[in-house]
């Protein structure tokens, strides 16, 4: 299990929104990659980046920021945000990113999830999003009648390499993450699972370990960790294994 700093990008700007909602974000950086680079030395092995514009505008808005982070850092980039084409698809790839998630796409498009699964095999993963127990769509704006761990199962099927899994009611919140939906999910799946949202301390990391023998590979975190809340260095280390002072 390791713990996955997110660097959302909103108007060339690395920022963080409340719930989700658009009209209440905070702007941590004017330039993504600094803040990409800050996490690398701070041991993130991988980064999550979402492209918010993309994710709403639905085709990407901010690839020169993308690029930009891409040559500033050396560990492995996961991404999502308005990828709704096999062509895109191969464009990100082509541009460095190990991983593209498919949200929306996936689940309105189960066609496009299969082919690119085929195509793309081991670099496409299935983004699910969900709110009261139903999964949303767009950026989070919309909300459908969807069960989440239906929709995991049907991904696993269709070959995505793993599932993120976000429970938009925990974002932000400081509440800590669902567990019980998070164990949910990875007794539903077979392939990898990694968690978003309430993750903002270091107990919330702790509590989530046991799950990593059920299949939980990674854990997401956003604000905690430009808020000071959580220390990514000690996260880090920690599931290393190397508790040092923590």
């Amino acid at each position: 299990m390791i713990i996955i700093p997110a660097v959302d990008i909103k108007n060339g700007k690395c920022v963080r929104l409340f719930q989700g909602d658009f009209g209440k974000e905070t702007v941590f950086s004017d330039r993504p990659a600094d803040m990409a680079i800050r996490w690398e030395r701070e041991g993130a092995g991988r980064l999550h980046v979402v492209d918010l514009d993309g994710a709403v505008g639905r085709s990407p808005q901010n690839r020169s920021a993308v690029e930009d982070i891409l040559k500033s850092i050396s560990i492995p980039v996961q991404l999502g945000g308005g990828v709704r084409e096999l062509s895109t698809i191969e464009a990100y790839l082509d541009l460095g990113i190990n991983q593209v998630i498919l949200g929306t796409a996936a689940q309105q498009n189960p066609a496009l999830l299969k082919d690119a699964c085929a195509r793309f095999p081991g670099r496409i993963v299935a983004g699910i999003d969900a709110r009261n127990g139903k999964v949303a769509v767009q950026g989070w704006t919309e909300t459908t009648g969807d069960d989440p761990y239906e929709l995991a199962a049907r991904m696993e099927q269709a070959g995505a390499a793993a599932v993120i899994f976000t429970d938009i009611n925990r974002d932000g919140m400081r509440t800590g993450p669902n567990i019980e939906s998070t164990l949910r999910m990875c007794r539903t799946v077979k392939i990898p699972v990694i968690c978003a949202g309430g993750v903002t301390r270091l107990d919330d990391i702790k509590a989530l370990l046991p799950l990593a023998s059920e299949g939980l590979a990674g854990a997401i975190t956003g604000r905690a960790i430009y808020e000071g809340t959580l220390n990514l260095a000690e996260a880090a280390a920690l599931l290393r294994g190397e508790s040092g002072s923590v």
